[in-house]
């Protein structure tokens, strides 16, 4: 009865892999987020570490620090994703080194009148036509990318819309002049300024 008592005392005493890597989760995750630079990819990388640490629970526990021992394994998880983010290519990035290569001279790249700034400008472009986009009504945002963005034409917009021909003209028309003061009006407040 008393090895029984004593037993049960030393398991309690001694925390279990989970309650140990819990306790660490909110470093860990702000560390993450250092490391792979957005949260989604953080929670990603501090999941493959519990996993990896997980297989050999013992060692974490055994080990001096937790989270010294726990870091390693998320530094070690952020890096491999990096590299492996690296090695994919991009099909976007692709297409513009081919047509600098076919069409431009050396080191041509496409569209770009003082070289490569790593896809900053292109992301910015895209976060604006998001906020402007989310100004337009629904239709309006939806004719405007079916048409202007994705190279559909105004009948099979219409048709993907589920609208009648004329009211996706119209709707496109009104969105094109919203989004044209949109400019004008952003344009006179930075002047302003």
């Amino acid at each position: 009865m008393a090895d029984a008592r004593a037993s049960s005392a030393s398991s309690a005493a001694s925390p279990t892999f989970d309650e140990v890597f819990c306790g660490l989760l909110p470093r860990l995750y702000r560390r993450a987020v250092m490391l792979a630079g957005s949260r989604q990819s953080a929670e990603d990388v501090v999941h493959e570490a519990y996993l990896k640490l997980a297989a050999r629970p013992q060692r974490f526990l055994a080990h001096p620090e937790p989270y010294a021992y726990a870091f390693t394994a998320v530094l070690s998880v952020a890096r491999d994703a990096y590299r492996k983010d690296r090695r994919q290519v991009l099909v976007d990035g692709m297409e513009g080194v081919e047509e600098a290569g076919a069409g431009g001279g050396a080191g041509a790249v496409p569209g770009a009148s003082g070289g490569w700034d790593g896809g900053v400008e292109r992301r910015q472009a895209e976060i604006e036509a998001v906020r402007l986009l989310g100004r337009l009504s629904h239709r309006q945002a939806g004719i405007v990318i079916l048409v202007d963005l994705d190279g559909y034409t105004i009948d099979q917009a219409a048709k993907i819309m589920k609208v009648h021909r004329g009211t996706a003209a119209r709707h496109r028309a009104r969105a094109l002049d919203r989004l044209r003061a949109f400019l004008v009006e952003s344009e006179h407040g930075q002047a302003g300024r």
